[in-house]
């Protein structure tokens, strides 16, 4: 039973699994003769923002809110400020690393000797580093007696989170092959751009230990750097093409789901 309880080994579960469903998506690379379509990029993009900002809501920030009111903080302020720091944590990420998002020719942060398909790897993993983040968290807060998320509520998190990175496996699979790369590397890359998810998730595990004051904090913190991403990247990138309603209708269904999923298994 001290297995099933360590904090460690759910965190690497969790993160796991979501590390595997990046590698399917980047697997579909040896399914796809073309491109993807645009529409159907568009409502992947939706439909990966509409999973972040429910689960930001329900999984991370109401938590942080309970958790910060049992510990006897201020319920708004450890949210409010972990929100912002989060945000602000990747917005200097973009700043200082270059990175490019897939579908866009200029490359983002400062200049570069790096290959255009190295830059595509990165943009991708520094959108993973919140996800592993908020997974490993959930599971970690699990095991605690004053943990405000259930079991249940960390599983749904991380089908949620799973659920959209497998069209986000294939979105960075897809445009390397573009770029030149051969379909196993183009695998490769996808694949590795997920690892950070269980890298994050467990070294913030590492970090917290049974400090549960921090807890509060570093759940808003993910919720801030989730939504950042979404606001920043997700959506105008959704939007950019033709599909705008596929992409909007792709968010809801993505928002949806994610909810449901919290309120009916948390």
């Amino acid at each position: 039973m001290e297995n099933i309880t360590n904090p460690y080994l759910l965190a690497a579960i969790g993160t796991g699994f979501t590390f595997l469903m990046t590698t399917l998506g980047a697997a579909t690379i040896f399914l796809f003769k073309k491109e993807m379509k645009q529409s159907w990029q568009s409502i992947f993009l939706g439909f990966a923002a509409g999973v972040m900002i429910a689960a930001s809501v329900w999984s991370l920030l109401i938590p942080s809110m309970e958790q910060a009111k049992d510990l006897g903080m201020i319920e708004w302020l450890p949210a409010g400020a972990g929100f912002i720091l989060g945000a602000v944590f990747l917005n200097v990420l973009d700043k200082i690393l270059p990175h490019l998002h897939p579908g866009s020719e200029e490359p983002e942060g400062p200049s570069s000797s790096l290959k255009r398909t190295s830059m595509l790897v990165i943009a991708v993993t520094l959108h993973n580093i919140p996800e592993g983040m908020a997974v490993g968290l959930a599971f970690a807060m699990s095991t605690t007696a004053s943990g405000s998320i259930s079991l249940a509520a960390a599983v749904a998190l991380a089908l949620g989170i799973g659920l959209q990175n497998f069209p986000e496996g294939a979105a960075v699979s897809l445009p390397l092959q573009k770029e030149g790369c051969s379909k196993g590397k183009a695998f490769l890359y996808g694949s590795l751009s997920g690892i950070v998810e269980p890298i994050a998730g467990i070294a913030v595990v590492a970090i917290t230990g049974s400090a549960t004051i921090v807890m509060p904090w570093l759940l808003a913190f993910a919720a801030g750097a989730m939504v950042y991403v979404v606001v920043e990247e997700l959506i105008p990138e959704a939007h950019f093409s033709d599909h705008g309603h596929a992409a909007t209708f792709g968010f809801m269904a993505g928002f949806l789901i994610m909810m449901i999923m919290d309120v009916a298994l948390g």
